[in-house]
């Protein structure tokens, strides 16, 4: 089965074709990063133009890397939300265009999904069960996959994802954009030990996550250093802010797998490149016999491979949705 996959939830215009859900015969990627750096952080409008821009073109490549005209194609697969409404409608209309002149099956998909069965592409299939952590700039999220086809929230954030607080701190910390990769590589220089960052582990024993109480501390330590005429120890700070945040992640995730009794830990999202992360979830879930399971860094930001994969799995499950179908800036994954 061949899915062509569309992905346009935020910043990144992409399609793909996926064999399968798994073997991955195009992945085009257009970034908008250099264009959203001078602002700090993505400009909608700006995004959603960008989109109409960029679209044909990257489904053009996409279709003829992987050999293939749009009406061989067996599926389409398209990001519904959650995302930016004006980015995510460019890629619906498409995939709504591209399933009626061909006469294809339409699904849409939940972004969060897509970043899960990221860990399906060009590898074997994780064990089920298993419980993943989703981390990007606008989500975190932990989720238990029971093998039914089912995504199943366990958890989430309050008020910051933890790629959002990296974001935050590196601004502080007069670093360019985006600020996860800035951190991830500073912190390597610096001392994780050299501030006493808070570690919110909400006392209920909750699968949420709350990040603003660390990216507060963090900037009122910044604040007392340049009041004090100090030299600001930003490989220290980085160090310290990140440990602090991939301790909870770790403790969280690894909890949730121990009662869950899954049989493999998931990593997804954009933050899962984050190398500490990467290690400390593989350590942590090797001393409890489970393996870790992280896609390539090429599928860990937002492509459109992983929404084909998603949207092939979901289709085998039942799922088709008609030409109704609508975009969702908000879009909640189903709650255990």
């Amino acid at each position: 089965m061949l899915c062509l996959g569309i992905e346009s939830s935020c910043d990144e215009t992409s399609a793909a074709v996926v064999a399968d859900g798994h073997r991955v015969l195009s992945n085009v990627v257009a970034s908008q990063r250099d264009l959203h750096r001078r602002y700090g952080g993505v400009v909608p409008e700006l995004a959603s133009r960008r989109h109409l821009e960029s679209f044909l073109p990257v489904l053009e490549e996409a279709l003829q890397e992987a050999g293939v005209e749009a009406a061989g194609v067996d599926l389409v697969a398209v990001t519904r939300g959650p995302g930016l409404l004006g980015s995510l409608l460019v890629g619906l209309v498409a995939a709504k265009t591209l399933a009626y002149v061909y006469g294809k099956p339409l699904v849409g998909v939940h972004h969060l999904a897509g970043h899960v069965y990221a860990n399906f592409l060009d590898g074997a299939a994780p064990p089920w069960p298993a419980v993943c952590l989703i981390v990007s700039g606008g989500h975190t999220e932990l989720v238990f996959l029971p093998g039914d086809g089912h995504v199943l929230r366990l958890g989430g954030t309050r008020d910051d994802a933890a790629g959002e607080a990296f974001d935050k701190v590196a601004r502080l910390l007069d670093l360019p954009y985006p600020g996860g990769p800035q951190i991830d590589r500073l912190a390597r220089e610096g001392d994780p030990t050299a501030f006493a960052f808070p570690r919110a582990m909400l006392a209920d024993r909750s699968y949420d996550f709350s990040f603003s109480g660390l990216k507060t501390a963090v900037a009122l330590e910044v604040e007392r250093l340049r009041q004090a005429g100090a030299p600001l120890p930003v490989a220290d700070l980085c160090a310290s802010f990140q440990q602090a945040v991939i301790d909870v992640l770790a403790a969280k995730t690894l909890d949730a797998a121990s009662r869950c009794g899954a049989a493999a830990v998931l990593l997804a999202g954009g933050v899962a490149a984050n190398s500490a992360l990467r290690r400390r979830l593989a350590e942590d879930a090797a001393a409890l016999g489970l393996p870790l399971h992280v896609p390539a860094a090429e599928y860990c930001t937002d492509n459109a491979a992983m929404i084909a994969a998603a949207g092939t799995y979901a289709f085998r499950a039942g799922q088709v949705d008609d030409l109704e179908l609508e975009a969702a800036a908000r879009l909640p994954l189903e709650r255990l």
